[in-house]
């Protein structure tokens, strides 16, 4: 079992790779103002959440201690995150503030998810 939950954790760290890569890689555009989110970020975010999930359910199934206060957090945010992604990736240009929020907030996940132990 703990060789499918180091899966699910590689998958995972793919996924916020994904994510906050596709934010840095429009960094240059932003400051621009033509930033936009690519289908990286959309995918990121999706396999954050599917392998999210399915990490809670090895552990849970391992009878591991889980934090569901810090998964509760890290899920809203993450939520937050492909809401906007979502809704606003067929547009051209992405306004500042809402392409810097989800930069942010994806830094901000990734934190509660090293730092909250």
């Amino acid at each position: 079992m703990d060789v499918v939950t180091n899966i699910f954790v590689g998958l995972h760290i793919i996924g916020i790779a994904s994510l906050l890569g596709g934010f840095l890689t429009q960094m240059k555009a932003m400051s621009a103002g033509g930033a936009r989110f690519v289908p990286a970020m959309l995918h990121g975010a999706l396999t954050m959440l599917v392998t999210g999930i399915v990490l809670v359910g090895l552990n849970q199934a391992d009878d591991h201690p889980v934090n569901n206060l810090k998964i509760g957090i890290k899920l809203a945010v993450l939520v937050v995150i492909l809401a906007m992604v979502y809704v606003k990736r067929d547009e051209e240009k992405v306004d500042k503030a809402l392409f810097g929020a989800v930069g942010l907030l994806t830094v901000a996940n990734i934190f509660i998810a090293v730092l909250w132990t």
